[in-house]
């Protein structure tokens, strides 16, 4: 048995609840993880989780085992990273997680060319509007939107991006161009629930914040969705500057209310404080850094 390999199963599984999930990530079939964890068990002489047809839980070992296991494969993935800095050139995994839309756009240009330039590597790109945590899923670099809290995480700012209220010229034709946010009340309205509190937009002028309750027509958790409503003149949508500069460009939406938006949004990279920062991390953050034109302000 491998036991690094039972641990990332076993934590796999517990995480995801469900050994087909658990193979899913990890790019096995559901049956070598169970007898992964089967094993592991059998070593340790204990029941780390409850199986049932519907459910997998963990028992009150497992949860403590949890932990200790999550811990031990940290200082391993710490361990090989610090012999392998010590290599001119980069090696191994690099997993890289990124918003949805701001990942297939950008990250994903910058991923491949970081595989070409360094080829004893491997890349693993995770697109998701979901907050992940970084030491918890084994992520080696995130990109983030917006202001980090007090987190544990480095930090490498590379541009910053606006919130901006968009609209096809049809629905402005017919419904009236907005003058300040109270107007948007006898707007209809598509909402993006990526930002903002779950039932209003903060806009900000002169340092005075204003606040509109927003009765969306549409909601989506989409920003592309949000945008393509608003293409077809179904109402003012408010997304990310990024993600529709190409509608915007094209003159198939246009900015409402510019001199109300809130300040940018910086983008970053992101990684844990307390790791080394490995020669296949350091590579993919200078690539960033000196190739990226990530200023959407």
């Amino acid at each position: 048995m491998d036991r690094f390999a039972a641990m990332e199963a076993f934590i796999a599984v517990a995480d995801r609840r469900g050994f087909a999930p658990a193979a899913r990530h990890l790019g096995l079939v559901p049956s070598a993880v169970t007898r992964q964890v089967a094993a592991l068990e059998e070593h340790l002489g204990l029941r780390l989780l409850q199986r049932t047809t519907r459910s997998v839980t963990l028992t009150d070992a497992g949860a403590r085992y949890l932990d200790r296991a999550r811990r031990i494969l940290t200082e391993m993935r710490e361990a090989e990273d610090f012999a392998q800095s010590a290599r001119a050139s980069p090696i191994g995994r690099l997993v890289v997680t990124a918003p949805a839309t701001f990942g297939h756009l950008h990250v994903a240009p910058l991923m491949a060319d970081y595989l070409r330039r360094y080829p004893e590597t491997q890349g693993q790109l995770l697109l998701s509007d979901r907050w992940i945590n970084l030491v918890e899923e084994g992520i080696d670099l995130a990109i983030r939107i917006g202001h980090l809290p007090d987190s544990g995480l480095a930090a490498r700012p590379l541009g910053r991006t606006r919130q901006v209220l968009v609209a096809s010229p049809g629905y402005l034709a017919q419904a009236g161009v907005p003058q300040e946010p109270a107007d948007l009340a006898r707007h209809q309205l598509i909402r993006f629930a990526g930002f903002d509190g779950p039932e209003e937009w903060r806009f900000q002028r002169e340092g005075v914040e204003q606040r509109v309750t927003v009765a969306p027509r549409l909601l989506t958790n989409s920003a592309d969705a949000a945008i393509r409503a608003a293409e077809r003149d179904i109402g003012l949508a408010r997304v990310l500057s990024y993600q529709a500069r190409e509608a915007i460009q094209a003159g198939r939406l246009q900015v409402v209310l510019g001199e109300f938006e809130p300040p940018a949004r910086p983008i970053q990279l992101v990684w844990p404080a307390a790791r080394l920062v490995s020669a296949k991390l350091r590579a993919f953050i200078d690539l960033a850094a000196g190739t990226t034109d990530w200023d959407f302000g």
